[in-house]
């Protein structure tokens, strides 16, 4: 009974949110569609009121009504600003299309995030709780797996990975693990204390992904005009900037870390992408091209 509750709240919210505004008639013709709905009855205004309150007590997304347009969301604008909130809300709509149609799985294709179900929840529970974990972790840059304590700061997800930023006993600063490389965790009855200052949001700005080492740097690309197209439509860092647009080709200017990710992530443009500066940056694209190139065409027969 509580995961059928559950899956109406999923369903509940994903659609007051897909539609902007919605009646409670509108509601409950939607719901008389629903493969939720067993018997086909509609959803008397007591059942709803329970489940709005619960929505917001699980989801934290408040439901409220205008008179003349039907139940909103509450600050909508907010939760498209709100990377947690907005994603939570895509995921639950998402959710929801898939269980509203189960003869479309073989043509809903997704990719599969390493080791999220495992350790997200605990991880997540622990900074919740603000207690430390013992994790035993698997370094791509160590033989043996090493168990240690830390504290967890905050997750991020990137390129298909989810990390945690947490600061072991052995560190004095708050370093990056990834949950695939996780191979058993616990969360410990200790406490700790996350620092007043910290913020992930900006611990992570003007990164590319999960690197963080060095200060943000002016970097300028130039791409060819069909590959402009993409940058614009999803762009590579929130940083990004057009500065030139020709039919030929635009520059794009960034501020952020060119660290080892945003080299590989520049290199995966192939001949459509050119650095221009810094001149560092550059010489370093230069130096993988080549090396490159060396591979191809060294006789190693």
């Amino acid at each position: 009974m509580a995961k059928n509750y559950f899956n109406r709240y999923v369903w509940l919210v994903s659609l007051i949110h897909r539609y902007g505004y919605i009646t409670l008639k509108e509601i409950n013709y939607q719901w008389s569609r629903s493969s939720l709905n067993d018997d086909g009855t509609e959803m008397p205004e007591r059942t709803f009121f329970h489940h709005r309150d619960a929505i917001q007590d699980m989801f934290g997304v408040t439901i409220k009504c205008d008179r003349v347009k039907g139940y909103y969301i509450e600050d909508s604008d907010d939760v498209a600003g709100d990377s947690i909130r907005n994603w939570m809300l895509q995921s639950l709509s998402l959710s929801n299309v898939l269980k509203e149609s189960k003869d479309m799985h073989s043509r809903i294709l997704c990719e599969e995030v390493p080791s999220s179900q495992k350790w997200l929840t605990p991880i997540i529970t622990a900074m919740k709780d603000e207690c430390i974990i013992e994790m035993t972790y698997q370094s791509f840059n160590r033989d043996e797996p090493n168990t240690f304590e830390a504290e967890p700061y905050c997750v991020k997800m990137s390129q298909g990975r989810w990390y945690v930023l947490a600061r072991s006993v052995y560190y004095s600063e708050p370093r990056i693990y990834a949950l695939d490389r996780i191979l058993d965790l616990r969360q410990t009855t200790e406490k700790f204390e996350l620092p007043r200052k910290f913020d992930a949001e900006e611990y992570f700005s003007g990164s590319y992904g999960t690197y963080t080492a060095g200060n943000p740097e002016t970097v300028e690309i130039k791409v060819d005009s069909y590959q402009a197209k993409y940058l614009r439509s999803l762009p590579i860092h929130h940083s990004q900037e057009e500065i030139e647009a020709t039919p030929e080709h635009s520059v794009f200017r960034f501020r952020i870390r060119p660290t080892y990710d945003f080299e590989r992530a520049l290199l995966s443009y192939g001949a459509t992408l050119e650095v221009l500066k810094p001149l560092s940056l550059r010489e370093k694209i230069i130096e993988e091209i080549c090396d490159m190139k060396n591979h191809y065409t060294n006789d190693n027969s």
